[in-house]
Parts: C-alpha cells; structure tokens; sequence
C-alpha cells in the first residue's frame, strides 16, 4: 500500500518532536503519573517550570498530551496511546540489544 508524502512529512514531524529527550522524560512521567501539573513535572524532572511548559506547549499542539483544569491547576496526560506503545516499543528493543551485547562480551571474555 503506498503512503503519501503528505502522511510521510507528518511522520518525520512526530519523530522529530519525540527526538528531544526533554519531551521523552515528560512523557514518560506522564505516563507514569497521569494528570500532572507544570509544577509537579519541573520538580520530578528537575527542569524549570517554563522549559516544561514550552515542551508541554509542543505536545499539546501535536496531539500528543492534552490538559483539564483542576481548580486553579492544569494538569497534563498522554491522550495519544501510540506514544506509549511506540516507546515501549523501542526502549524493549534497546534493551534486548544491550543485553545481547552484554552476553558476547561475556562470552568472548
């Protein structure tokens, strides 16, 4: 099945979005620990709380994170489920290949 350009050049901007590992380490709290403030993640994260809301500004815009108020706070989740598959995905990968690596060398040595 083809895949058009236009999809393509979507692709390669969500990529390039989740490239920044800023955005990972957010993500991955969010997943973590759905429903988190501006204040809560620069705490967690030890970022600057306007660092974090510009990344969060980011995700929000690609559909990646969405908020809701909560009194006189926003709080941030994931509400693209495919953020998190696609990162499982690939730190498992990572992982698998790390201990590969970790088994040759124990085993040339």
């Amino acid at each position: 099945m083809p895949v058009r350009d236009s999809l393509l050049e979507e692709v390669a901007r969500r990529f390039a979005l989740l490239a920044d590992p800023n955005r990972l380490r957010i993500l991955h709290v969010l997943v973590e620990h759905d429903g988190q403030s501006v204040a809560e993640l620069a705490g967690t994260l030890d970022m600057a709380r306007p660092n974090v809301s510009q990344h969060l500004s980011r995700l929000l815009e690609a559909g990646i994170v969405g908020r809701r108020r909560d009194g006189r706070a926003v709080r941030y989740s994931v509400t693209d489920p495919a953020v998190s598959a696609l990162c499982d995905l690939v730190c498992s990968s990572l992982r698998d290949e790390a201990r590969i690596r970790a088994e040759r060398l124990e085993a040339a040595g």
